[in-house]
């Protein structure tokens, strides 16, 4: 069954489709008594009012219009939180307590990170049936981009530099984070067939390993299509990422997925959101992934056929990030190896949630050949050659490495 056709009240928002458009939601917004309930559980049994007031008021006051989950700001007496909701089919409990462990070891090093709300016996998971919720205090700042779709480039270079130097933060206070990676799955970033000194074989062995994921590749020439665009590229990656420490990272580093401190181009970095997309790969592996969701426009792509990085923003944001943690040589090698392969593991991860679980034919479709095959074909093209050039050329402009 659709899990979409379960047991809540089926009202359906509008939300960002996989081009430039709105489509209505696969999954029901989250409604007043909804979220009542869950800051029930909060609060504790028979104590709804600690948080949301002694007549239980609370309202929803903006839903998400991210398409992959549902999402709002709620205001009670007490404040504002965010709350979110994931079927377990995409999130289950134990994957969403990493996350929010995650989160507290980097508020606890000083990053901008929303705390996590828990119930009286410390578990930050709510599960009511196949859901799951997650309840936040509000980020601080002005969350600037919340109505743009995710990866949507950055406004101006100024917000570019900002975002880079905050990754850059983030990544330094994330690298004792020693919780071992998350293994592949439906919507979750990795490394591990990109790592991999023989990649075909581990791609074989991640699609065996999920049978939702293989029933989705069933009709498509996978290996003939990842043999061209992708696995060459891979193999020269891997071991340039051996000679890289493994760490957490945010994963999936992007506008919206910041706040700032005021409206405007000069704007720094005040809050980081969602951290459902971390994992252990390593810092330069975030840093492609920060790039190659922010300075390419791929919703533009789709639609004229042909699209440039910005390269303006491409030095803003390095330039931001090496004000903090400057690049040795050995990761400005992995970097430029990495980009045209690193959403490789997360676009097959899409296209088995949009496979299985929301059962879209026409988004597995764009997940695998605009997304997987789409995205690597532009890096063999002449715009995506023009960003990796861009990129080695940075190299000298650099003092020499240190042995």
């Amino acid at each position: 069954m659709n899990p979409t056709s379960r047991s809540l009240a089926d009202e359906r928002t509008l939300v960002h489709g996989m081009e430039r458009d709105v489509v209505t939601a696969d999954w029901p917004a989250l409604t007043d008594d909804e979220v009542l309930t869950v800051f029930a559980h909060i609060d504790g049994p028979g104590s709804p009012g600690a948080r949301t007031g002694g007549d239980g008021r609370i309202r929803v006051t903006w839903s998400s219009p991210r398409p992959m989950s549902a999402a709002a700001m709620v205001r009670g007496p007490r404040g504002e939180y965010f709350v979110k909701r994931h079927h377990v089919a995409v999130r289950d409990a134990e994957r969403l307590r990493v996350e929010h462990a995650f989160a507290r070891h980097l508020r606890e090093r000083g990053q901008p990170v929303a705390k996590v709300l828990a119930g009286p016996d410390g578990d930050t998971v709510i599960r009511r049936g196949d859901f799951v919720y997650e309840v936040h205090d509000k980020a601080p700042g002005v969350d600037l981009y919340r109505e743009h779709p995710s990866w949507y480039p950055y406004d101006n270079h100024d917000h570019a530099r900002a975002a880079g130097a905050a990754l850059a933060r983030c990544l330094i206070a994330a690298n004792d984070f020693a919780v071992p990676a998350t293994p592949p799955g439906v919507l979750t970033n990795s490394m591990v067939v990109v790592a991999s000194n023989d990649p075909l074989a581990t791609l074989h062995h991640l699609i065996d390993s999920r049978p939702a994921l293989a029933r989705a590749l069933e009709y498509r020439d996978v290996d003939a299509d990842v043999s061209r665009r992708l696995i060459p590229a891979a193999h020269f990656v891997a071991p340039l990422l051996a000679r890289l420490t493994p760490q957490w990272g945010h994963g999936d580093w992007h506008p919206s997925n910041l706040t700032w401190t005021a409206p405007g181009p000069g704007a720094r970095v005040a809050g980081i959101l969602d951290l459902g997309l971390a994992n252990r790969t390593t810092a330069v592996h975030d840093l492609a992934v920060a790039l190659e969701r922010s300075v390419v426009d791929w919703l533009d792509l789709t639609r004229s056929g042909e699209v440039r990085a910005d390269l303006v923003h491409v030095d803003a944001f390095l330039d931001g990030y090496e004000s903090v943690r400057p690049l040795d040589q050995n990761e400005w090698s992995a970097l430029i190896a990495l980009l045209p392969v690193v959403h490789l593991e997360f676009a097959l991860s899409e296209v088995e949630y949009f496979a299985d679980v929301v059962r879209s034919e026409k988004n597995t479709a764009l997940a695998y050949e605009g997304y997987l095959l789409g995205h690597a074909r532009w890096f063999e093209e002449s715009n995506g050659i023009e960003l990796l050039a861009h990129l080695q050329s940075r190299w000298p402009r650099h003092e020499s490495p240190t042995a």
